[in-house]
């Protein structure tokens, strides 16, 4: 894939992250790069100040550093920031780092040489992962401990895990036939300042929720013909009364994936039964909520992947560098807890279905779904481990976003905590994928009580 900063896609990060896809530079994000680069000499040459290249960081921005002591200065922040503390985050997980700080310095806005992206992209080609710890950022100044391990990295200092070995970084950048930076005015600044490890997590997070929300619509479905219950409620007349968009797509997937169930065909005519119970028969209801919601939170990563996340921003043909306030993640941290909340009611009705699975008196079925009750357990304890995991989302689903701790002596007084709002995005898709399962194992069960009756293909 091309980085130009551009058109990057949640799926490009994901397949970077796991190592499947190659990465080059656009030519013409090097014409952009260059040119930002340009304009940022033209002022250093002219004396202008310039934040965090002429001057010091956050409180200290009104100390000024000389024209000798600005590479010492980038060199020195970098160290400095280098101070996450934790285990360090999964390969993957650095993998998507590295490709968005790629792609967002790519944009030409940052004021760094080309050369810096192309030894981040080197990186990421020879599998080498700086060791970047799980904490150390409040999201705003950007992920400045997380992308200071990166960038530690790049200038041959801290360590690396390559093919699962750890090792110091200059050690294994000369294996690889790289030559460390040696970074100039902005650089360093430039590499640290971003949004890009709670995006990264965010992401790929966000693409296993996705796709763990389609499985609990299988799983529904599956306890829905195990307890002999009526997709009616699925029709699209039913969601067209009340269209929003998550609820209609679901109902619709509901009745593609039962269509031609004999199981269902077994009991359409002649079932006492009104109506089924909520956790049935207001699936396309909570899981298209849900849908709705990753709907927004997807949006919002689509965006930010493709952005220009430090400060100052460099824009050279209106020579103007400005400080703003792009690195605060407020936007990533806030769709990020929505994204828990989201998977912590869908856990909820999940859990809710493995109960009325397991107990005899609301499914007809043996009790916990084993042949021999009392002799054997069957799913009890598999329910407990998924309540267990519903009672964490529920703590998980309390929002990061809102929990704003001022730093750096008040001048950063109002942050994101969106690495927070990440690691707990990771955590519940985690723990909700689980829940997903244990449904999906006990619905199976479920569904052999009503053999020889088959499901529809789909299903079975």
């Amino acid at each position: 894939m091309v980085v130009d900063g551009h058109t990057l896609t949640l799926a490009d990060v994901e397949a970077v992250a796991r190592g499947v896809r190659p990465v080059r530079l656009a030519d013409e994000a090097v014409a952009a790069m260059a040119r930002s680069r340009a304009f940022i000499e033209s002022l250093l040459a002219s004396g202008e100040t310039i934040y965090g290249v002429t001057t010091g960081f956050g409180r200290l921005a009104d100390v000024r550093i000389s024209p000798a002591e600005q590479a010492e200065l980038q060199r020195n922040l970098v160290r400095s920031h280098a101070a996450g503390a934790g285990e360090p985050l999964a390969d993957e997980v650095v993998r998507a780092i590295m490709l968005l700080r790629a792609n967002a310095l790519a944009r030409g806005h940052s004021g760094c040489r080309p050369e810096v992206v192309e030894l981040l992209i080197a990186c990421l080609e020879q599998g080498i992962h700086p060791l970047v710890p799980r904490a150390g950022s409040v999201g705003a100044s950007g992920d400045l401990a997380p992308l200071a391990h990166v960038a530690l990295a790049l200038i041959g200092e801290g360590r690396v895990r390559v093919d699962g070995r750890v090792q110091p970084a200059g050690e294994a950048l000369r294996a690889a036939g790289l030559t460390p930076l040696t970074l100039e005015a902005k650089e360093g600044l430039a590499l640290i300042n971003g949004t890009q490890a709670t995006t990264a997590l965010g992401v790929l997070a966000f693409r296993r929720a996705e796709r763990a929300l389609a499985t609990a619509d299988v799983a529904g479905l599956l306890s829905l013909e195990g307890l002999l219950g009526t997709p009616e409620a699925f029709r699209s007349e039913v969601h067209a009364t009340r269209p929003h968009p998550g609820q209609r797509l679901t109902g619709g997937r509901l009745c593609a994936l039962i269509e031609g169930s004999e199981i269902r065909e077994s009991h359409r005519h002649g079932d006492p039964r009104v109506q089924d119970a909520y956790g049935l028969r207001c699936m396309p209801q909570v899981h298209g909520a849900a849908r709705n919601a990753l709907g927004y939170v997807g949006d919002v990563l689509r965006t930010e992947v493709n952005a220009t996340t430090d400060n100052p921003l460099v824009f050279p043909d209106e020579e103007a560098v400005v400080s703003a306030g792009n690195f605060h993640a407020q936007v990533v941290s806030a769709a990020l807890d929505f994204l828990c909340i989201a998977l912590a009611d869908v856990g909820a009705i999940c859990e809710r279905r493995i109960e009325r699975l397991l107990n005899p008196d609301l499914s007809g079925l043996p009790a916990f779904l084993t042949p021999e009750p009392g002799l054997r357990s069957g799913f009890m304890i598999a329910q407990v481990t998924a309540v267990d995991l519903l009672a964490e989302l529920r703590v998980l689903a309390h929002p990061a976003s809102v929990d704003s701790v001022p730093t750096s002596a008040n001048q950063e007084d109002h942050v994101s905590m969106g690495l927070a709002a990440a690691r707990k995005a990771w955590a519940a898709v985690e723990a909700f994928e689980t829940i997903v399962a244990i449904e999906v194992l006990a619905a199976a069960q479920a569904v052999e009580y009503r053999r020889p009756l088959r499901s529809s293909a789909p299903l079975e």
